[in-house]
Formats: C-alpha cells, structure tokens, sequence
C-alpha cells in the first residue's frame, strides 16, 4: 500500500513585477496557511517519508513550512525542477522514478497540473485544487509506477477554505 498526497503551493506573492514566475516568494497569507495545513494534514495521520517539491521558490517555501510543521528532517527535502507547472505525464514520470522503499510521498507543485493530476487519480474530483490544498490517495502498488494503478482510493482532500462537515 502506497499512498501519496500532492499539495498545491500556498499563496505567493506577485508584489514584484521585476520577479520571474519561478522566484515569486509567499505572501502573507501563504506564510500562515501552510503551517495551518501541514498541522491539518498531521492530524488526518500524513507522514510523508519523502517530500518533493517543485524547485520554484513559492513551492519550496511551503514544503520547509510543512516539513517544519510535520517534523520532517528539512535535509531530506528534495527540490524537483521537473515539478515546476509538470503536467500528469511528468508528475507519473516523476513519481514512477521514486524508490520503492517509500511508502508515503508528499508531492507540492502547481496548478494546473496538480489540479489536471488530482483528477486523474480521482475523476471529476475538482475543477481548481485551491493554494495550499491538498489530497491524499493511496493504492495497492509496490512501486510509484501509478499508470499501473488498478484503483485509487481518496483518503482526504481539505484545502483552507473548506468548511469541516
């Protein structure tokens, strides 16, 4: 049993326009988001054994926050520069890669790849993964190969705004 949860970046900051895409930082939002969602993904029991994270600055924020947040070792964070707005295909790519002694994988990245991927896995699952939302699915592989995946089965999908029923 696998189980992999991908998180879009939180809110990020466009107060510079001089700033490339890939280098805009959080806002302040984003800043207090994270930390709110990685306790909310701590309390649903996700303890990823390997983050990877888009190379883009707002992206890597939010992965140290919530490997802060969910006493993951920050050394072990890896940046990914194929994550950076990856579409399905290099995100199955990219996870088909992983080593299959992890059990858990945290993927943080961007829409509308994250968005396109979610509802890959879980059809019409979204139209739009809001910033620093996430889901979490697990299937029964062995390896990260999920084009091999008979089902998926979604564990949670919690965003912000999400009003808990």
């Amino acid at each position: 049993m696998k189980t992999l949860t991908i998180l879009r970046h939180a809110k990020s900051s466009w107060g510079d326009a001089n700033l490339v895409d890939h280098d805009r930082p959080l806002n302040a939002r984003g800043r207090r988001d994270a930390p709110i969602m990685a306790a909310r993904m701590a309390e649903v029991g996700i303890r990823p054994s390997l983050i990877l994270s888009s190379s883009a600055r707002r992206a890597w924020s939010t992965a140290k926050e919530v490997a802060k947040e969910l006493s993951y070792p920050a050394e072990f964070l890896q940046r990914e520069r194929d994550l950076y707005h990856a579409g399905v295909s290099r995100l199955l790519d990219v996870l088909a890669e992983q080593d299959t002694g992890f059990n858990s994988i945290l993927l943080v990245g961007h829409n509308p790849g994250l968005t396109d991927f979610a509802n890959y896995l879980v059809p019409d699952l979204t139209d739009n993964i809001p910033t620093c939302g996430y889901l979490s699915v697990k299937f029964e592989l062995d390896s990260w190969n999920l084009k091999d995946a008979e089902s998926v089965e979604l564990v949670i999908y919690d965003y912000p705004k999400r009003v808990a029923s």
